[in-house]
């Protein structure tokens, strides 16, 4: 097993080398659009995950998984001779989820914010049911008890 610090670094390495192999050497127009986001090694250095994004709707997003999917051959050479390791990785392509569960982040902060002006808003003009202060002091109970008030005596 390697160390998770050699893992990560040879993570990295992959990510750029099939970034630049999108770029350069595979010519699908279906793979113009990708951003590889995160990649992921075990530490057994032999499978490779790679996350990837896609702007576009679901069809585009599976025309670019089926494109990824024909050339892992092509990524996986270009990885095994540009790293230095003695086994070249599997490569697994993972669409990224992150922006997906960002922008509905966003949406449910932007919800709470709204409602959050609404209820100052309602506060604002807000009155006291009763008394601004509807709670007994401890100094307005002993000062009723020493008078001898009739209310308080038994």
């Amino acid at each position: 097993m390697a160390d998770p610090a050699r893992a990560s670094r040879l993570a990295q390495r992959i990510k750029v080398i099939v970034a630049e192999a999108l770029r350069r050497r595979v010519k699908d127009p279906r793979l113009e659009a990708v951003t590889i986001t995160d990649a992921r090694v075990t530490n057994d250095l032999q499978h490779a995950t790679l996350y990837y994004t896609v702007f576009g709707d679901a069809e585009e997003q599976a025309a670019t998984r089926t494109a990824l999917e024909s050339a892992r051959g092509v990524l996986r050479s270009e990885v095994g001779k540009n790293i230095t390791a003695r086994l070249t990785p599997t490569l697994e392509f993972v669409p990224d989820e992150i922006p997906v569960n960002a922008s509905h982040l966003e949406e449910l902060l932007r919800t709470a914010r709204e409602r959050d002006a609404e209820v100052a808003a309602i506060a604002q003009g807000a009155k006291f049911a009763g008394d601004a202060d509807p709670y007994r002091k401890p100094d307005e109970d002993d000062d009723a008890a020493e008078s001898g008030s009739p209310d308080t005596a038994k």
